[in-house]
């Protein structure tokens, strides 16, 4: 039996092994456009390959249909996936929040022991090559490029990914090839990325980063909040808590739906706490002037803005500032509101939300219901992962479960 996978990613080659090592009679071509396997894994966790999570649940993915991961998850579990690293030789770092790492803190290890799985089980590689189209006659997939055709496959998985970090070769390909075999997707649009805000400070209080709580609003109403770092950019923001809150806001905001966000830069205390200690400082002190004050408690760069903001002059002594600017200090302090403009786009985006319909995906197979032979698996479906390991699990786990189908 002749098998294609379109993707050489991390669905893409662990289907390709699990499904060769349930049969050796498989002869396996696997396609990729770049000049070598796992490009988005090297590029993952800033290097160090963020590979896992022992904390899967369904509830940390977003889709059309995140339940559609139940099975997946429950059947290549963290353990299951475990086992698979030993098996080529790759131990892990288990982190105490959950996330897992490879041993060697090193992205180039995970890629380089699956590249030997790969040339161990004789599994062919067919690098550089962009499949544009796939077709079916006869009973047989045929893989077009724009020079070649490759024929004569039984069953064809595409895992090629989407629209996620161009600059590694992604494209949105797989959505036509899918279209063609009567599949329908919901828009794509970038996750995990950063927001660019209508703040007109931003290039004055860049590279100022803070542990904050950040507050989602939807057209008026609170969609979620999440804790974490806030980075101030040129564009706006950035950091864990923006990266996390934006698998939220893209998708409203590509609707031209209002979205805002509010930043509560001391997470730990109450407007009453934060009031308390303003005060305290500027009583202690009548004689300073307030910009200095301020940056006993927030960034130098910050103090200035924040001012700014509410209109009080920067040369205002603590002893002549009303009890009115102070709360509005605080307000600012602990709900500085800002509106969400745009995304950093696909470029500076971790994952693709988006992508194929799931309910015409089987859950526990990974087939297409529209043609048979046909394997969907990876950041190809709409279902996106939290950061921390989350998307890769996914791949993992659909590339596992295509595979084993493939097999028979």
């Amino acid at each position: 039996m002749k098998i294609a996978i379109v993707g050489a990613g991390a669905a893409g080659l662990m289907a390709a092994i699990t499904a060769k090592r349930l049969n050796k009679n498989l002869q396996i071509d696997i396609f990729d456009n770049n000049n070598g396997i796992g490009k988005k894994i090297l590029a993952s966790g800033n290097g160090r390959c963020n590979i896992s999570n022992t904390n899967l649940n369904f509830t940390n993915y977003i889709g059309e249909n995140n339940s559609f991961v139940k099975y997946a998850l429950n059947q290549f579990d963290f353990y299951n996936f475990e086992k698979f690293c030993k098996s080529i030789g790759l131990l892990l770092d288990i982190k105490e929040d959950g996330k897992v790492y490879p041993l060697s803190n090193e992205a180039k290890s995970v890629v380089g022991l699956l590249e030997k799985a790969i040339e161990s089980l004789k599994i062919n590689l067919i690098l550089e090559t962009k499949i544009e189209d796939i077709k079916k006659e006869k009973e047989k997939f045929i893989l077009k490029t724009q020079e070649k055709e490759y024929k004569g496959y039984d069953k064809v998985l595409v895992s090629s990914g989407l629209g996620a970090a161009p600059q590694l070769k992604a494209t949105e390909d797989a959505l036509n090839i899918a279209s063609n075999f009567g599949h329908s997707f919901n828009p794509t649009y970038p996750s995990l990325v950063g927001l660019h805000t209508d703040f007109e400070y931003n290039h004055k209080i860049q590279g100022v980063k803070k542990e904050s709580l950040v507050t989602l609003f939807i057209d008026g109403q609170k969609e979620c909040e999440i804790k974490g770092d806030v980075l101030f950019t040129k564009y706006g923001v950035s950091g864990f808590a923006i990266l996390d809150i934006s698998q939220y806001a893209v998708y409203p905001l590509s609707l031209y739906q209002d979205v805002q966000i509010s930043i509560n830069l001391f997470p730990e205390k109450n407007r009453n706490e934060v009031l308390g200690m303003i005060e305290s400082l500027f009583k202690t002190l009548p004689e300073e002037e307030i910009v200095s004050l301020l940056t006993g408690i927030i960034s130098n760069k910050l103090a200035p803005i924040l001012l700014d903001i509410n209109k009080i002059d920067k040369q205002t002594k603590a002893k002549d500032i009303t009890a009115k600017q102070i709360r509005a200090l605080v307000n600012t302090l602990i709900n500085w509101r800002m509106k969400i403009t745009d995304t950093q786009g696909f470029k500076h985006a971790e994952a693709s939300g988006g992508g194929i319909r799931v309910d015409e995906v089987d859950e526990r197979s990974f087939e297409s219901k529209k043609c048979k032979g046909l394997y969907f698996a990876g950041e190809v479906l709409d279902i996106v992962g939290n950061r921390g390991g989350y998307n890769l699990q996914f791949a993992w786990a659909s590339g596992f479960l295509a595979g084993k189908d493939i097999s028979k």
